[in-house]
């Protein structure tokens, strides 16, 4: 963990489901990453499914390298684990 400021867990940050990334780029030393999400338009019958862009992620070159890698790494262990995944908690 990083020795930094004191890490504060708000309850009310927003979490965001992505089903791909749609790109990356490099501006000015900061990695933008465009995340998207299938979406159906009720409007018809059927409906057409569209990607659509929900956010964008956006860190500092060496912020988004450590990222990556604690990512990997995080999800090698997963996949050798037999450790069930933590069920959700309703609230």
């Amino acid at each position: 963990m990083s020795t930094g400021p004191d890490f504060i867990d708000t309850p009310h940050a927003p979490d965001f489901f992505a089903d791909g990334a749609a790109g990356f780029f490099n501006l000015n030393g900061n990695i933008k990453v465009t995340l998207s999400s299938f979406r159906v338009n009720h409007g018809a019958n059927p409906g057409p499914v569209n990607r659509v862009v929900i956010g964008r992620l956006v860190m500092p070159l060496a912020a988004a390298e450590a990222f990556a890698k604690e990512l990997l790494a995080f999800i090698e262990t997963q996949k050798t684990t037999d450790t069930p995944q933590a069920s959700a908690t309703l609230q």
